[in-house]
């Protein structure tokens, strides 16, 4: 295996019961990527990073880190948060990271100070993890995951419940470690925040990995117009018998959303439609968003 490639996943299978979580999943993960396992609830994404950081056993298939298989001191270079932070309710910040440091092996009391004071905590160190609030919480699972400073970080959703500040200051803090060099795996269902901090994607649903690959290969050179008028019954058929290139219109009532093949010039669209007796209020072309995209390919399966 390539030494660019930190984790290769090949044939994973995983079933809980009737369950079928994961069905025969491969990828790979490059150096230095953000790479982005996308998918809903109940998709496999966890089941995934479970299973490569040892927390559950796959029923059949593999997995190399750093192109060296799994044996477990490979994992002194992978930091992880997986589902909910997992603290002493009862210990401060320090403590429970202290505790950290202490079964991973990675760090000391310096670095502990260090990255309390990266994800903004050093002044709160001292309150009972009980008493922090949400957003503190997944700080504090950043903070631990970061320490020793490892080469990987495994994230499950990182931003679940915050706020739109807490959003925001973790945006910048993933967007820093990456800019160090660090490969970033994310798990997560926030399609918008995924498409302003990932390198990489893929896409997981129902066990099955339906996409993967890089964000700007995934999305291609697809465009969207999005229109709007208080009379569109009929124009949906006009637009497509005009502009060979629109591969799928979707209508909500007075909007319509025009997916194409390949860019057409609004102005093209609004003399076709002022010719046909129809004044549009809105015209707006725009690149296609990586939810689109998701939405385009989980409909198909």
């Amino acid at each position: 295996m390539s030494k660019e490639i930190v984790l290769e996943v090949t044939n994973l299978d995983k079933r809980f019961g009737k369950v079928h979580a994961l069905k025969n999943v491969s990828l790979k993960i490059p150096r230095g990527s953000v790479f982005g396992i996308l998918g809903p609830n109940g998709s496999g994404k966890t089941t995934m990073l479970g299973i490569v950081t040892d927390m559950q056993k796959a029923d059949k298939g593999s997995y190399s880190w750093f192109g060296q298989g799994n044996d477990y001191t490979l994992r002194k270079k992978v930091g992880s948060l997986i589902e909910t932070p997992n603290f002493y309710s009862y210990l401060n910040g320090f403590d429970n990271l202290k505790i950290t440091q202490l079964i991973s092996g990675r760090g000391d009391n310096e670095e502990i100070k260090s990255v309390l004071k990266r994800l903004d905590l050093f002044d709160k160190s001292h309150i009972k993890f009980g008493n922090y609030s949400l957003g503190m919480k997944q700080r504090l699972a950043v903070a631990a995951a970061i320490m020793g400073n490892p080469d990987v970080l495994i994230l499950d959703e990182p931003t679940n419940g915050l706020d739109p500040e807490g959003i925001a200051f973790m945006r910048r803090i993933l967007m820093e470690l990456a800019a160090e060099g660090k490969t970033i795996i994310i798990a997560s269902h926030l399609l918008e925040e995924v498409q302003k901090i990932c390198t990489h994607v893929s896409i997981l649903q129902y066990g099955d990995l339906l996409s993967q690959g890089k964000v700007e290969d995934l999305l291609g050179a697809s465009y969207t117009i999005v229109i709007e008028a208080d009379n569109i019954a009929g124009l949906d058929q006009l637009l497509k018998n005009k502009f060979k290139s629109i591969q799928s219109i979707d209508v909500f009532k007075n909007r319509m959303v025009l997916s194409l093949e390949d860019k057409i010039l609004p102005q093209d669209i609004n003399a076709f439609c002022f010719e046909n007796k129809i004044v549009l209020s809105r015209l707006e072309l725009v690149g296609t968003k990586l939810e689109d995209k998701f939405l385009e390919i989980t409909r198909k399966n």
